[in-house]
């Protein structure tokens, strides 16, 4: 058994992550809070049962926008070795992606508005079986990590 990567993620990954999860849980928020509104407005319950929906949703968008982020980052985990990209991810089920070099056909790297605001950005390498990623590393790190995986890959070729 192979020991798991080494490296991890930029530590700022967390809070883009809780920031876009709170934001992805914005119109569930909002539907719970209209469905509590319909519900204490129209509905023939006890008052207190307007409070399901709104705690719910609330309970939901804590957890994506904080529990999730720290779940996700702490299992992240990435290692260039000299003949392969080993990726480690997941919250509840762990998946390891061992992407060796010769399958690699162009490596990029990509940061959204988010992203450029907390100076992140995420490599992305191509196969033919379609795109891998590491994510949220620091901008400089990320050009590193893409120049790193090209070269690599070049060597591949050449032999």
């Amino acid at each position: 058994m192979r020991e798991e990567p080494k490296e991890r993620l930029d530590p700022r990954a967390k809070t883009l992550w809780r920031l876009s999860g709170f934001l992805e849980m914005l119109p569930v928020l909002a539907a719970g809070l209209g469905l509590g509104w319909a519900v204490a407005r129209y509905g023939d319950q006890p008052p207190a049962m307007a409070a399901v929906p709104v705690l719910a949703t609330l309970v939901a968008t804590l957890v994506n926008a904080f529990v999730l982020p720290e779940l996700r980052w702490r299992r992240w985990r990435y290692e260039i070795r000299e003949d392969e990209v080993d990726l480690q991810h997941g919250v509840f089920w762990v998946v390891r992606t061992l992407v060796p070099f010769a399958r690699i056909q162009h490596v990029d790297t990509r940061s959204g508005p988010l992203q450029r605001r907390f100076g992140l950005a995420t490599v992305v390498f191509y196969t033919a079986a379609g795109p891998n990623r590491i994510p949220e590393l620091a901008a400089p790190v990320a050009a590193e990590v893409r120049d790193r995986i090209a070269e690599l890959t070049r060597e591949r070729d050449e032999l």
